[in-house]
This record gives structure tokens, sequence and C-alpha cells, in this order.
């Protein structure tokens, strides 16, 4: 058996779950048990295995101590933010998430895990910088830069010795991205092993793309949630034959006396009815404070939390509910109004800068916040939460959906750039890898689900929804029983959120 890390109990499951995957590592040339590696044979078989549970079973808490165990044996961590030169015989890891929000949980738990977009495409540095990166990195001495000084080269040194991040560092040194970051190009050279969470999310365009580039690929996903949309309720796990699925079943955070979690186990009782479990949520939120029986939407909490529902109708009504509370006129939006990126609307000439927005965090369903307008007419400044540099400026498309009407209203835009649907509620889909402090749920949708009878492998479909929307809290879940909307104690704000946005603008404009 391989040893355990001393300073984490496993359960069974997950011993076993650790032993399987050490093998799976050390078939690949990477010895955990004894911090060793040998070098990557390229005719090998490629290899992929997945790790599956619900939620508070432990996969999160697993791929942080392989993390571990694969850095003490010398693997190098490949973060998508900078790739020096490798030796050919050294390994590699990437911690893979499918969007910025997800990746940045993984990152508040000590994971340095980055986007899929992230790893398929690589940033291409200005030559000059590129030899600060490479000291930075250890592959290379001390540059001389006598436009930055020592004392700005110090500052970066001290930056990355704390938190092994390139762009932060260069940052550090009074540099911004637009100086150092050149553009993006499609990976050319694979690497080794790769994690990927919230794999439920994943299409199967996306895992063949990931099988390209990892010769060993390892899944973490919980089959309790939402398929991705047009997959027929099928996650990309489930095609895996039984032998590459490892199934953690324990569900350590209970011991925690978490009552969101409880809420969200029960649902895997197939006798339980929708009537039942709000009984279940009624009889919670008298015994622990974490849990509320809400009669009212709370303004308050959706500029930074959006209300999660079913029907694409209640999401239009609500956003519309909040602008009206916050005194929001139809032809402009207030800084501090969050949005949701719905893509990229750009021609194909300027795939350079599509693959520039989408690197910096503007990927379809990036959260974000807007700041207030650019100083070019249709730039936006924003805040995009998860993106490792956040504050950005960019053309922008703004459409605010009216219910009944198949046009959205579009209080101003740029001819083109990264569009943008407003995020004070968002549909539970959607809602899917992120997790928020409080998060309420729209019940009268989810009692629209289960009067509907609607059916998703093998599942009710209101349960599924209901699980993806309970375990997206991480400290207080509010049920909201009734179509109402609390006013605001207080204007939106973003002096939260600070920064400076560096600008992300189109080809032949500043």
């Amino acid at each position: 058996m391989t040893q355990m890390p001393v300073s984490i109990t496993f359960s069974d499951d997950q011993a076993a779950a650790w032993d399987r995957l050490a093998k799976l590592l050390s078939d690949a040339g990477i010895d955990i048990q004894d911090e060793a590696t040998s070098a990557p044979d390229p005719e090998a078989d490629g290899a992929v295995l997945a790790v599956l549970g619900k939620a508070g079973s432990g996969k999160t808490m697993l791929l942080a101590e392989l993390t571990k165990a694969l850095i003490a044996a010398g693997v190098d961590i490949v973060s998508g933010d900078y790739e020096g030169r490798r030796r050919r015989d050294k390994r590699t890891l990437a911690i893979l998430a499918p969007t910025n929000k997800a990746a940045s949980v993984l990152r508040n738990r000590g994971v340095p895990a980055t986007t899929i977009h992230r790893i398929l495409y690589t940033p291409v540095y200005d030559p000059e910088y590129e030899k600060i990166a490479e000291w930075l990195a250890d592959n290379g001495p001390r540059p001389e830069m006598p436009e930055l000084g020592d004392t700005a080269l110090d500052r970066a040194k001290a930056f990355y010795d704390s938190v092994k991040s390139i762009p932060g560092a260069l940052a550090a040194a009074g540099l911004r991205g637009s100086d150092f970051i050149k553009g993006w190009k499609r990976r050319e050279e694979p690497l080794d092993v790769g994690f990927v969470d919230e794999s439920s999310m994943l299409d199967g365009r996306q895992v063949e793309d990931l099988k390209e580039i990892f010769q060993t690929l390892v899944l973490f996903g919980d089959p309790a949630q939402l398929a991705p949309v047009g997959q027929s309720g099928e996650m990309v796990f489930d095609t895996l034959p039984d032998a590459q699925q490892l199934t953690l079943s324990r569900v350590h955070r209970q011991t925690q006396d978490n009552p969101i979690l409880d809420l969200a186990h029960a649902l895997g009782d197939p006798e339980l009815t929708f009537e039942a479990f709000e009984r279940q949520i009624e009889e919670a939120a008298r015994r622990d404070e974490r849990v509320v029986w809400a009669q009212r939407v709370e303004s308050d909490l959706m500029g930074r939390s959006p209300v999660l529902v079913w029907r694409n109708a209640t999401r239009i009504r609500l956003i519309h509910a909040f602008r009206n509370a916050f005194g929001a006129s139809e032809t402009e939006l207030l800084p501090g109004e969050p949005l949701i990126c719905d893509g990229l609307e750009l021609p194909l000439k300027h795939r350079k800068k599509r693959i520039d927005l989408e690197a910096r965090g503007l990927i379809k369903g990036a959260q974000v916040v807007y700041l207030g307008p650019g100083k070019r007419s249709g730039f936006s400044r924003l805040h995009v939460f998860g993106a490792e540099e956040p504050q950005v400026s960019a053309a922008s498309i703004i459409k605010i959906e009216r219910e009944g009407e198949e046009e959205p209203f579009i209080p101003f835009a740029a001819h083109m750039g990264a569009a943008f649907l407003h995020g004070a509620a968002v549909t539970i889909h959607k809602a899917q890898g992120s997790q928020w402090p409080d998060v309420q749920v729209f019940a009268p949708d989810l009692y629209a689900a289960a009067r509907a009878g609607r059916i998703e492998a093998g599942v009710a479909l209101w349960k599924r929804l209901a699980y993806v929307a309970i375990t997206r809290a991480e400290n207080r879940l509010l049920w909201v029983v009734r179509n109402r909307l609390a006013r605001p104690t207080g204007p939106l704000r973003i002096d939260d959120l600070g920064g400076v946005p560096a600008p992300l603008t189109l080809e032949g404009t500043e």
C-alpha cells in the first residue's frame, strides 16, 4: 500500500482511491511514495480515470493531497500564465477547471488551479521581459534591467517566492499585462498529468482536446449535478468503463454538522417529494441560522451572489426587479451591476483578440461587475471574478433581456467585443462550478420543475436542480418561498473590488 500523507486521515474509500491513483502515476513514471520520477515515455498509451463523489465526499481534499505529493516528487506545476524552457525529462502537472470561478474556488483552498482555456492557449511574452520570467522560474541568471531598476526586480522576486505567479511578480515590478504579454498561441507541446475538477461541466469535445494534451488525465466530478445542455443527461465520465471510475461514498463534511450538506444528500432518497423536502428545509431553518426560510429575495445580496432559478422568464423578471429597486435607468448601467459574459462577438479575422480576451477571463459564463464606462465609446471597465488579473477594460455589448420580447434592449455597445447579459439572477445550469458565501434559491421555480415531472438520467429534474443550487452555498442557504423582493438597504458598491483596469482593445484601437 502506498504511504498516505501523515497529516491527513483518509476514509477507506479515499485510501483505496489514493492507492489506485498512485499506481496510475507510477505506471506513468511518477512514484509519489519514493518521491522520484523517470523520463516520460512518448510512446506510452494515454490513461483516463474518474474520481466521483457527491459534495463533501472529499474529492477536493484528495486532489489537494495528490498535488502536494506530485510536487514533493519533483513534478512541475504548469499554471498557464508562463512556461519557460523545460528539460525533456521534467514531469509536469496542471490542475484545471472549466471556468474562472471554479478555478478560483480551488485556488482559495490552496490548489494552484487554472482554466482549461489557459492550458489550451499559452501566452507569448515580450523577449525582453521573458528574461525576468526565466530568472524567476530558475531557468536563467538575474537579468540586467536598468529601465526597471534593482528595486523592482527585488519586488518581483519577493512576490514570486511567496506566490508562484509570473504575471503577479511582473505586476509587482510595476508592469502591466499589455507590457509583457504580446499574444496567445495554441499549445504545441504535450503535458504529462492533468487533474480536472468540476468535470460534470465538460462536453465530449473538451475531453478529446484534453486527451490530446495529457498522457494521464484524472477527472474529478459529482454525478449528482446537471449534465451540460445538449448531452441528454449524460456526463463525460459516464462513458468510461466501470474499471476507470472510482467512487467516494463517505460524506466527510457532514461530521461538521453542516445542515446545507444534510439537505443536499437528503435529495438522494428516491421516495422524497418536493413538499416533504420543503418541510425538511423549514425544520433545518428553525434549528440552524445557516439555513433561512426566506419570504422574499434579498436585493442587497444580488450584486455579488445571483439568485438561482430554473426558468428564464423568472430570471428576467428578477433582473428587472433588481434594477428598479436600485433606480437603474433603461439607458445606462449603474456601477456595481453584475453581468455574465455571454460569449465574444468577433469576426474570424480577430481570432488573436478573441484568444486574448478569453485568456484574461472573459469566457462564456464568466461573472463580472460593471465598474463604469471606459475611455472610448462602447468600452466598459470590468471586474472579472476568479480571474488572476480581474480588472480589465474591454469593448462590450451589454444586453438587457425583456420579458416576452425576442430582442434584448442594448443600453450601449461597441461594434464588436465581449457580450454580456445581466447577472443579478442566473439559471442553476449556469451556476454550476461556482460557489458563494450566501446563496438564494428561488423555490417557486423548483416547485414548477417538480410539477412538470421531468426526469434526467433516471433522477427527477427538480432534485438535480435543488442539489446543484444548494451545494453552491458555502456558508448560508436562503430558500426563497415567495415572489417578493426586499428593498435595498444602500446603493450598489464597487469600493470593495479595487484595482486599476488594464485595457483590452481590438486591433487598431487603444
